[in-house]
């Protein structure tokens, strides 16, 4: 009977620990095609954009529409407009849309603000919708179909833009042909707010670091991250417009457009200061949103990528891309299985015993593949690395926390449940000890913490088994697992009740 419920274990356990496997191994893919191509894009760029500007002037740049979506922003809406008058670009050349879709005070503010800068001289718009209809992606459409320009830069509220932004990025939409867009990388103003933020810079610099770079640079499909870039009206209109039938419109856009042949473009040098969630709650209403688009993403359009002509390593990466989120579901797998194996496994060695140790090995191997690829993109990106890299464990702890809020998303994504786009609160928090507490933007309170609190003690009676065993392989994952559960749980309940703290 211990047999058959081991090997009906096994069957769940082992394509799970397959799937972290394969996706650490694609970690490691992923530094290889990014340290391949990295010094020969920089110097490529810095020979281009000297050159550019030998044979260019700027009276003779193109028309530029600076999109601003927003809704109920009214903490960092000045700051926004402010950013965008202040790029360094010609006035008859820039046009600023404001795609307003709020219904508190910060339509009011908004107004004020546009036309005194309108009185300044700026072209500079404030589009109101009678309806939220599409979301973000709906009001872009709007914006789109008013647009002057030639080519649209986006920014979300939480995004403070260069003064230089346009003139660093518009230039490579020269650099080669049919150019859709043109991604920059996110910088963090509040990083150091709280653990909390520290962590997800860490997560974002991996992605933006190194995978981006790793993907476009390679001729692999690239996201555009929905700010913070810049695209070419032509390529947009060509690819069917922004479509809202996923919560990730950005994404499916970046997709469409290469679909049907355009080029896109990351650049690593130029950085764009970004506002991360303070709320552990706002974070994760931001990763579910994320998640759940992704995976609608993918039953989208993976069956197109698939009937094209690409190479087999390019529609592997795609698929990989588009699903990077089920490792959530996974890892919950794993954390749920993990306990009734070690009960059913016989302390001696066994060619069951030598198959669950062959595995475990396979998951440290894994499992060290994103925290090796965070240690690589802050080698790469920041000269005190070591000190930034001393935080890796509070995103492990924290990539895990959120394992059950995201397997949630993707589930829901699979069972097509429809949901609203959630938007992620900004409260302009920047320096440490600032809190926030204002009810009118905080999000609902759910009670899927608890879940979360449940898993950790389940996670914890494993590993004391585990320890008790002397099975200690697994036993570091499952405290692991614990404490990330444990502490994203307990965080979500504070900062329910007290606000946005630093913790």
């Amino acid at each position: 009977m211990d047999k058959l419920l081991l090997i009906l274990l096994l069957i769940v356990y082992c394509p799970a620990a397959l799937w972290l496997f394969l996706y650490g191994m694609n970690s490691y893919y992923m530094i290889y095609l990014f340290l391949k191509k990295f010094r020969k894009e920089g110097s490529q760029n810095e020979e281009f954009i000297e050159r550019f500007w030998i044979t260019h002037t700027v009276d003779k740049l193109p028309k530029v529409t600076t999109q601003l979506p927003i809704y109920n922003e009214r903490h960092v809406i000045g700051r926004l407009i402010e950013a965008a008058v202040n790029i360094d670009y010609p006035k008859d050349l820039h046009e600023i849309q404001l795609l307003d879709d709020s219904t508190d005070e910060t339509r009011g503010i908004a107004a004020n603000l546009v036309n005194k800068y309108r009185e300044m001289g700026f072209n500079i718009r404030h589009i109101v919708r009678g309806n939220r209809s599409g979301f973000k992606a709906g009001a872009l459409n709007v914006g789109l179909n008013e647009a002057e320009g030639e080519f649209l830069a986006i920014f979300d509220a939480d995004f403070v833009p260069d003064k230089y932004f346009l003139l660093e990025t518009i230039p490579f939409f020269y650099q080669k042909e049919r150019v859709a867009l043109v991604q920059t990388r996110w910088g963090h103003i509040n990083r150091n707010y709280s653990l909390l933020t520290i962590a997800q810079s860490l997560g974002m610099d991996g992605h933006f670091i190194i995978e981006q770079g790793a993907r476009t640079w390679n001729g692999l499909y690239m996201n555009f991250n929905g700010t913070a870039g810049i695209w070419r009206k032509e390529a947009i209109v060509d690819a069917g417009g922004w479509h809202f039938d996923t919560l990730t419109e950005d994404l499916d856009l970046s997709y469409r457009a290469q679909l049907k042949g355009w080029n896109t473009k990351f650049l690593f040098d130029v950085v764009t200061p970004s506002e991360l969630p303070v709320d552990i709650n706002a974070y994760k209403s931001q990763q579910h949103r994320w998640a759940k688009g992704s995976i609608q993403t993918a039953k989208k359009v993976l069956p197109e990528v698939f009937r094209t002509d690409d190479t087999l390593i390019k529609k592997i990466e795609a698929f990989i891309h588009l699903n990077q989120y089920m490792v959530h579901p996974m890892m919950v797998i794993l954390a749920l299985f993990s306990l009734p194996l070690i009960m059913v496994l016989k302390p001696s060695i066994t060619s069951t015993s030598v198959t669950m140790l062959s595995i475990l090995c396979l998951i440290f191997m894994g499992a060290f593949a994103p925290s090796f690829l965070y240690i690589v993109s802050q080698k790469m990106g920041y000269k005190d690395w070591c000190k930034r890299c001393l935080f890796i464990p509070a995103l492990m702890f924290i990539g895990c926390g959120v394992a059950v809020n995201n397997t949630k998303a993707v589930v829901e994504a699979f069972l097509n449940k429809k949901s609203d786009f959630v938007r992620t609160p900004k409260y302009g928090v920047v320096k440490r000890g600032k809190r926030t507490r204002e009810k009118g933007y905080k999000l609902p309170m759910k009670l899927f913490f608890i879940s979360e609190i449940v898993l950790s003690l389940y996670c914890f009676m494993g590993f004391m088994q585990y320890t008790n065993n002397k099975r200690l392989i697994l036993g570091p994952f499952l405290l692991m697992y614990a404490m990330g559960f444990l502490y994203v749980g307990a965080l979500s309940l504070l900062h329910n009740f007290k606000g946005s703290v630093k913790c």
